[in-house]
């Protein structure tokens, strides 16, 4: 099966160096509603002359509509679709549920992929999103290369996978650190990269979430996907050109290019590794320094005032950008070359393996033997990487139109697309039919700067007149000026009528039933217990089995864990169920059960909403990154009851990248709280089972605000850290009457929409 390679395009100058370069596809985002806000994107006319470029190259083009959208915000959205249509995109890349209902209803033209946003990380996931219409899941980059291979064996389903680029500390699509601590959501385009950071702990001040770059190099051979994807998309053309050029020589049978790699390297790069995808790898975070790194080219070797001295492992020259590891500082010091020497005498440029002394800027910090250099930038490989730029509007694409142009001895009428023009005159007869046929067609060919091209030209001529070449012209211009591109003309798809049923219940949900102990369950309308493979059944007997409703949680590579432990509580009588992933829907029966969505699967507008209904659900969970403003429309209008969370210890991230400092041979594996401190906040690290959550030292807390929500249910979570049964019910009893829990946060509850 030939692979397709797809590379990123942040603007349009990086999706000609993506194309120039051998990549089969490209993905991009417009300026609205783009994971990657911040970089240049796409405006329509920029879109349609790309897609117009790839297509003529017989490449495609991928729209990343891929931000959760608020109520609001629909209108907005369809403009970002009718750009997509309109540009002839070959597919759309999305995470909103909600987004892939108004595709499907109104541009079944465009194919729906789902994002990595999605949280695909096992076949039960990608088999619900293939019955929910996705011809294409881009799969969590967490995976193992056997994990990749069963998925990518599902018939009729294509898959995509990561090969290169910055990779996550968190499962995409399962991290609220920026929205929750920063206010800026990950899931709406606009990630401020928190993990990042440095963070004191018990292996004292780290950056114990700033991972390396993921690199495969000729892994991807081995990989059965559809599409090899790289990341990048905030990332500029000679970045683009540079990895899309070295997977193309391994692709096309060429092997991993050594110059080629240093080139990447330099251009940018943290640390490479292969992540997981041979199984569990610790070595995969950068702890001691961020950013870009750079191509290593040898350790000082002798430090004086001014200046250093070291055998370089690759030729370097003057105004290229070096980067030396400073112990101690969360960045290396860079700086431009400005003078060296080799044997005593100045150079512009110096030859690998020559002992070369580099003179430092006068702001240099103190430098010693053994620190290691980078080349961080190369004016050589700057001009190394040109490519092709056609033409402005040389690949616009237009519209098709017919015209129909009927003569008469007084009048001449064009009429086309809806409108009609006409011009009086006195038309005599001609000397030849044919001829005036042939005129008819060239000047309503000439289409100039319009949005059109002519497709076909209907010429009615019953007694053989002559018109003069400037009347065709005039009325051509008068009828092509009347004409607009259908623009706006869709409408959101129906939803039902909003929910009207009981208002105000109560939740409890929970991972650990002793922790109810001490709360009067007479005043719980249903009690959720999240589940594991190890749960014990008999627990549940502690509880009105009529309140209980049975939690899956939103991380499982390997669902197949649960299914006996599933068709036993199935089996016997438990028929209410609660998913947080995809994957639940392929696990649980397809009748016979009451099903709730948990926030984790992110319903922000009615037509998520709808979509869910369509899937099963019988209620939703509103997300704790949410606004209030957006969940008081969602409650009043929502065709489904929805749930509001108003007390919770919500995870700021997930991930299959373990924190502990032990080897992994060995380890218990069982829970292990860690503290953190950033910034002057506290925050508690749990390693379980080879996973990391982080939370905040603040659980958050939304009972003040919940009465204005008018929620079909308000419910309290007790999930991830332990409480006791007294502190549990002291905490149930305050937001039983709308009251605030003491210490607790807000997230973007009161920011208007703006996370």
């Amino acid at each position: 099966m030939k692979k397709e390679l797809l590379a990123p395009a942040g603007d349009i100058e990086a999706g000609y160096a993506a194309i120039y370069y051998g990549a089969d596809a490209v993905y991009l985002g417009l300026k609205h509603f783009s994971a990657r806000a911040t970089a240049a994107n796409f405006d329509e006319g920029e879109l349609n002359e790309f897609v117009g470029f790839a297509h003529a190259k017989g490449r495609k083009v991928y729209a990343a509509v891929n931000t959760l959208v608020e109520e609001n915000e629909l209108p907005e959205l369809l403009k970002s679709l009718d750009i997509c249509s309109r540009c002839r995109v070959d597919a759309v890349i999305l995470q909103d549920l909600g987004v892939a209902r108004i595709i499907r209803e109104k541009y079944p033209e465009l194919e729906l992929h789902a994002s990595t946003q999605m949280a695909v990380h096992n076949k039960e996931g990608a088999l619900a999103l293939q019955k929910a219409g996705f011809s294409r899941v881009v799969l969590a980059r967490e995976l193992t290369l056997s994990e990749i291979k069963e998925i990518a064996a599902v018939p009729g389903l294509e898959t995509e996978a990561f090969i290169h680029g910055a990779l996550c500390y968190s499962y995409s699509g399962m991290c609220l650190f920026s929205s929750l601590e920063c206010g800026r959501s990950a899931n709406r385009g606009k990630c401020l990269y928190p993990c990042r950071s440095e963070f004191a702990g018990e292996n004292g001040s780290k950056h114990y979430f700033s991972m390396k770059d993921m690199a495969l190099k000729d892994d991807i051979l081995k990989m059965p996907v559809t599409s090899l994807k790289i990341e990048g998309r905030k990332k500029n053309a000679l970045y683009v050109a540079a990895v899309t050029d070295y997977y193309r020589q391994i692709l096309d049978g060429k092997g991993c290019d050594e110059k080629r790699e240093e080139n990447i390297r330099q251009i940018f790069s943290r640390p490479w590794s292969e992540f997981h995808l041979h199984g569990k790898d610790k070595t995969v975070v950068d702890p001691e320094f961020v950013g870009h790194r750079g191509l290593f080219v040898g350790k000082i070797e002798q430090a004086g005032k001014g200046r250093i001295s070291l055998h370089i492992k690759h030729d370097i020259a003057r105004h290229d950008g070096i980067q030396i590891d400073v112990p101690g500082e969360e960045k290396p010091f860079g700086f431009s070359l400005r003078q060296m020497q080799v044997g005593k005498k100045n150079v512009f440029e110096a030859k690998a393996g020559e002992e070369t002394v580099i003179f430092l800027p006068p702001q240099a910090p103190v430098l010693t033997k053994g620190m290691a250099v980078y080349l961080a930038s190369s004016g050589r490989v700057k001009g190394a990487y040109d490519y092709f730029r056609p033409r402005p509007g040389e690949f616009r694409q237009r519209i098709p139109l017919e015209v129909r142009v009927v003569i008469g001895r007084d009048k001449i009428i064009a009429a086309a697309g809806g409108q009609t023009a006409e011009l009086a005159g006195e038309f005599l007869p001609a000397n030849d039919r044919n001829k005036v046929a042939e005129t008819v067609r060239g000047a309503f060919a000439k289409t100039g700067n319009t949005p059109f091209e002519l497709s076909a030209v209907e010429t009615e001529n019953p007694e053989a007149l002559f018109v003069p070449v400037s009347v065709l012209n005039e009325l051509r211009r008068a009828l092509y000026a009347k004409i607009e591109p259908e623009t706006g003309n869709v409408d959101l798809p129906a939803v039902d009528a909003p929910y009207g049923g009981k208002k105000g219940g109560w939740i409890i949900r929970t991972d650990d039933i002793n922790t109810l102990t001490e709360i009067d369950l007479g005043s719980v309308d249903e009690i959720t217990v999240v589940i594991n493979p190890d749960f014990d059944v008999e627990e549940l007997k502690k509880l009105p089995k009529n309140k209980i409703r049975i939690g899956l949680p939103a991380l499982e590579r390997h669902p197949v864990v649960y299914a006996d432990l599933v068709r036993r509580l199935f089996s016997g009588g438990y028929k209410k169920w609660e998913i947080g992933n995809w994957w639940g829907l392929s696990l649980l029966p397809d009748k016979g059960i009451d099903l709730s969505f948990d926030g984790s699967l992110y319903m922000l507008n009615t037509q998520a909403v709808q979509a869910a209904k369509d899937m099963r659900a019988g209620r939703v969970t509103l997300s704790v990154e949410d606004c209030l403003d957006n969940m008081c429309a969602l409650a009043k209008t929502s065709p489904l009851p929805v749930v509001m969370s108003v007390f919770q210890d919500a995870p700021l991230f997930t991930s299959a990248v373990c924190i502990r400092a032990n080897p992994c041979k060995g380890c218990p594996k069982g829970e292990k709280w860690l503290k953190l401190r950033r910034e002057g906040k506290e925050y508690l690290a749990l390693s379980k089972n080879c996973q990391t959550f982080l939370f905040s030292g603040r659980p958050l807390c939304f009972a003040a605000e919940a009465g204005q929500v008018g929620a079909a249910f308000y419910r309290v979570d007790f999930v991830f850290r332990r409480y006791s049964p007294s502190t549990a019910a002291a905490v149930w009893a305050q937001v039983r009457r709308f009251c605030d829990v003491p210490g607790t946060a807000k997230g973007n509850l009161i920011s208007g929409g703006n996370f």
